[in-house]
């Protein structure tokens, strides 16, 4: 998890009055991958996201806002399951009704929710920064499963050879 975007005073600015709502502070409660919560996974695909809209020439403040509300949903994606769908269909759907009881989304907001799971979905993203918040989405998930396995590789290379490594 990324600490860098509590001292990012514009993206701050963008995400504020979202991170201030008890809808989006209960997705602290929600496991996501391995060792991350799900409010932690969306704050890293947002603040990700958002730095790269920005270094891209996209629209940094849609990026940050929809990429904090693409996974606004309060169920175990493990567990539960949809007659309408699978999990990759149906989160984005419930994640756009409820950020939409929070805040007005851009169309260009609602197309990123909507379509950050393509790959695993069919309809691919409208918009340059829907792509970027669904690659960040995999680049996070990953980092977050991987991370716990890393760190103990790491561990047990150390203590088999006796020194320090940095991959």
């Amino acid at each position: 998890m990324i600490e860098n975007w509590r001292k990012d005073s514009e993206y701050m600015s963008y995400v504020a009055d979202l991170l201030a709502t008890p809808e989006v502070q209960k997705l602290s409660q929600y496991k996501q991958h391995v060792n991350s919560t799900r409010l932690e996974h969306s704050l890293s695909v947002s603040y990700y996201s958002y730095k790269l809209a920005k270094k891209w020439g996209g629209n940094a403040k849609a990026t940050a806002r929809a990429g904090l509300l693409h996974d606004l949903f309060y169920y175990d994606w493990r567990t539960t399951k949809f007659d309408e769908g699978s999990h990759a269909y149906m989160h984005p759907r419930i994640a756009v009704k409820n950020a939409e009881k929070i805040t007005e989304l851009s169309p260009l907001e609602k197309d990123i929710i909507l379509k950050h799971m393509w790959g695993a979905t069919i309809a691919p993203p409208k918009y340059k920064e829907s792509y970027i918040v669904t690659m960040v989405d995999k680049y996070c998930a990953i980092k977050e499963a991987a991370e716990p396995m890393t760190k103990s590789m790491k561990v047990r290379f150390n203590q088999l050879f006796g020194h320090k490594t940095s991959f």
